[in-house]
């Protein structure tokens, strides 16, 4: 039950950020397809700085679940907080994540790969060790408001999903 926590917990971590979205064709009053304008170029750069400002300060609130032998767990809640990102270089990027976890409370940093499918971050941990809890890989496809993704544990693994909700700066209160 520990480690399956704490590697859900680690998928949660890299999780999170909100996506540009791309118009799709508009149909005119008769049914007809016509061409939307073209869409702006976004550069590389401009994707980047809006996954880091949607990075920070951002809450995970999903749902997690193993599978074996092909068929999914019971699904358990799951709530992380993800308190900023930064680029260290060419995709690697480390993510840092409160750890709440018993007595524990502090945060972390988690170093993932960004790749991009389009305009759509792809977050990535590659046996990232844990000391004492096991070494994990996550893939986490982040699409506006929300996440969806895998993790493994070498032996086992599963699914993970959820809705990313900005938090409001440290002494601000929510409206």
């Amino acid at each position: 039950m520990k480690k399956e926590l704490l590697c859900c917990l680690l998928a949660s971590w890299t999780a999170g950020a909100l996506a540009l979205a791309a118009d799709d064709s508009a149909k005119s009053e008769a049914g007809a397809e016509t061409k939307a304008a073209p869409a702006k170029e976004v550069s590389p750069e401009d994707l980047e700085a809006a996954f880091v400002k949607s990075m920070a300060r951002v809450l995970f609130k999903g749902r997690w679940c193993t599978v074996e032998k092909g068929a999914m767990g019971e699904a358990r809640d799951e709530q992380y907080e993800i308190v900023g990102a930064m680029k260290t270089g060419g995709d690697r990027w480390v993510i840092n994540a409160r750890i709440q976890y018993g007595t524990i409370n502090l945060v972390a940093p988690v170093p993932v790969q960004v790749k991009w499918a389009g305009d759509t971050p792809v977050i990535v941990v590659d046996q990232f060790s844990l000391p004492g809890a096991g070494t994990y890989s996550a893939r986490v496809m982040i699409y506006g408001d929300t996440y969806s993704g895998t993790w493994s544990a070498g032996d086992h693994g599963g699914l993970l999903h959820g809705v990313i909700a900005k938090q409001p700066a440290p002494g601000k209160a929510a409206r």
